[in-house]
């Protein structure tokens, strides 16, 4: 059971109730069979349970009235030992090692004029450590003085493990230098081709100092000159920091292990990844890598290279079975964090999370009020918005979901599900197949309204939804693959009978590049939701998504405003509700409006969200039709919650009496309201 107790020591632990919490540290007796009670360390919060460390629950166990026996304990582990791709000769235990490719030195785009930077203040703590580096660089032939107008100022980067990596301030010198048409591979595209591999065993291997391996042509060096306490150096090797470093680092890998007929394998710079079903097969196919690298010239760490493993990280990432994970340190990392005091700080926690973007739905909309801090024009001022914000994406860090692998074949089923919200657009992408009792998900996205998006109207919202989930699906799952479009809101099924609405804001241009991707692509259904979607969303348990059965639907979609009929345009109510914080509390306001009679009617009050005063919007709505005996009702509001609640919600939320595992749901104000006998359109 939750236990109120809050010790003095405590401990971060992620994966309790599905997230990452700090818990108390308590010495209390315990026992497991009830006969023996002893004295042991547990965890404990408000919302969390009790929780004892395997350590001692292995200890005991316990018989059921049937006779047998239960007990804790770890899985069986196949001792078979794995021979491991580190272990092979020609490995380096030097730290400071670094090879020499075996090429022409390199002829690389010259800057168009001289630039000279001069050396602003450095980190002290990097002082000696660069004076090291510049030491042990000088010897191995890297670097070596000179005499030049070009000038750059030395910028030092802390590495993940604590050392110095030193680099230069080329921003100067990239700004004049001529471009180069080969570029490095997609991140992103090689994380997608990764996970459609589905591999069981995986091997990484990072090149030691892969850029400072490639020998320049000496007419070339000058402009890479750099000053260390008053002596100019410059680099015989390729720098780290000038812009066309990974593109031709990249390029020459790609060439050597190309010459040497290379197995399967993914490249990124000096990255690389192979895979397999077996060990052993992932131990050659390594093996056979690193046998090319180090024949071409490079130099390997022992300490870089990693596997066989049926987990492993690569990109940053970590990868099972071909689905992508956040890494447990990432995680803790992110949860141990601190509110942001600048905007720097809050730049820097951005960069951070956005790189796992994918792994959250509604990223964007979440992030939103840490953006507005950082704006140019806005003064830096973290408020309560900001900080339930930053403690939200915290937690969804916590539980975010694997994602991948990706599969193909005739019996995978790609669903895209889509929907638009006040803010922005989100979608996701779910594959299943035959004997799967939930899809997998591939990917979340979402974005904010661009332009003259944000005054698009509603269906053209789910339009715009639907076209930009296409898109990132395609790059997923490619473009044969077939989509099973599901909105949130049923407002697609006339574009797949060529109509077009009279009342629009996008142009007709944009209106038939939406058509043609979505009728080509995709096609409309009603699969399951898959359950996280549930966890996110109060939508009613155990439903089939999309439009509802017609016995249980209680509105029916209206036409567009000016499509109405004169006479029947006065039974139409415009509505709407809003939400601010002042100071430290929450202000709603819900109005009513009817454009026939130009009237408005609104309420106000305090510590309620948006929703519910679009909810409340809808009361005023219900109200006056019913008072004035209208024999119809024309709803109108940009709220899709509000929608699909009247559309078929009500009544699923009044059968579990308006909650959701045991919590009232955002809608329960709703719990006064039925529509009336006559007709009601949305």
């Amino acid at each position: 059971m939750p236990s109120s107790y809050r010790g003095t020591e405590s401990i971060w632990i992620s994966g309790v109730t599905g997230g990452c919490q700090e818990l108390s540290v308590l010495e209390a007796e315990v026992s497991l069979t009830g006969d023996k009670w002893e004295k042991h360390p547990i965890v404990t919060g408000p919302e969390a349970p009790c929780i004892l460390g395997i350590d001692y629950l292995k200890r005991g166990y316990f018989k059921d009235p049937k006779g047998y026996r239960w007990a804790f304990g770890v899985a069986s582990v196949n001792k078979e030992k794995v021979k491991q791709l580190s272990n092979l000769p020609g490995l380096s235990e030097d730290p400071f090692v670094v090879g020499l490719l075996r090429v022409e030195e390199q002829k690389v785009p010259i800057a168009t004029r001289t630039v000279h930077r001069r050396q602003y203040r450095t980190n002290r703590d990097s002082l000696a450590p660069i004076q090291e580096l510049i030491r042990q660089l000088e010897t191995q032939g890297v670097i070596s003085k000179t005499h030049s107008p070009f000038n750059s100022p030395i910028w030092p980067v802390r590495k993940s493990d604590g050392g110095w990596r030193l680099t230069v301030d080329y921003r100067g010198l990239n700004e004049v230098t001529p471009p180069l048409s080969a570029a490095v591979p997609d991140m992103l595209e090689l994380q997608y081709e990764l996970e459609s591999k589905a591999a069981k065993w995986y091997a990484t291997i990072d090149i030691a100092n892969a850029f400072f391996s490639i020998p320049l042509a000496e007419e070339c060096r000058p402009q890479f000159a750099f000053t260390w306490r008053g002596v100019q150096y410059t680099w015989n090797r390729l720098p780290q920091g000038w812009k066309h470093s990974p593109t031709i680092c990249h390029g020459l890998i790609r060439t050597a292990l190309e010459k040497g007929d290379a197995p399967e394998h993914l490249q990124y710079i000096d990255d690389i990844i192979v895979w397999g079903n077996k060990a052993e097969e992932v131990f050659k196919k390594g093996q056979k890598v690193i046998e090319i690298l180090l024949k071409a010239g490079f130099a390997i760490k022992k300490s870089k290279v990693k596997g066989p493993a049926e987990e492993i990280q690569f990109l940053g990432i970590k990868w099972q079975d071909g689905r992508r994970h956040v890494p447990m340190d990432v995680v803790n990392k992110i949860a141990t964090m601190s509110p942001p005091t600048n905007k720097k700080e809050t730049q820097a926690f951005l960069g951070l999370v956005g790189f796992w973007r994918m792994h959250i739905p509604g990223y964007s909309q979440l992030v939103s009020p840490l953006y507005q801090v950082t704006r140019k024009k806005n003064n830096f001022e973290w408020g309560p918005e900001q900080q339930q914000a930053f403690e939200h994406i915290k937690q969804e860090i916590a539980r975010a979901v694997a994602l991948g692998p990706v599969r193909t074949g005739p019996t995978v089923q790609n669903v895209l599900y889509t929907s638009t919200g006040e803010h922005g657009l989100t979608w996701s992408l779910w594959q299943k197949i035959p004997g799967e009792t939930r899809g997998r998900p591939l990917g979340f996205w979402s974005r904010g309204y661009r332009g003259s998006e944000a005054h698009y109207t509603p269906t053209e919202k789910e339009i715009l939804a639907a076209y930009e989930g296409i898109r990132a699906a395609s790059e997923v799952v490619g473009t044969e693959a077939q989509l099973l479009l599901a909105p949130r809101l049923p407002v697609l099924h006339w574009m797949f009978k060529g109509n077009i609405p009279s009342t629009h804001h996008a142009t007709s241009a944009t209106w038939s590049k939406w058509v043609a991707l979505i009728t080509q692509r995709a096609r409309l259904g009603k699969p399951n939701r898959p359950g996280i979607l549930e966890e996110i969303m109060d939508w009613p348990e155990g439903r089939d998504f999309g439009a509802l059965p017609e016995e249980v639907a209680r509105a029916q979609e209206a036409p567009p405003y000016n499509e109405l009929p004169e006479d029947e345009r006065r039974y139409a109510l415009f509505t709407d509700g809003s939400c601010r914080v002042v100071g430290n509390h929450r202000k709603w306001k819900a109005a009513v409006w009817s454009p026939t009679r130009q009237v408005i009617e609104a309420t106000e009050g305090e510590g309620e969200s948006s929703q519910f005063a679009e909810v409340k919007a809808i009361q005023l709505a219900l109200k006056i039709a019913e008072r004035e005996k209208w024999p119809v009702l024309y709803l109108y509001t940009d709220s899709w919650m509000v929608a699909k609640a009247l559309w078929g919600w009500l009544q699923e939320w009044k059968k579990t009496n308006w909650q959701r595992r045991g919590k009232p749901i955002w809608a329960a104000a709703l719990r006064q309201t039925s529509l009336p006998e006559w007709k009601t359109w949305l």
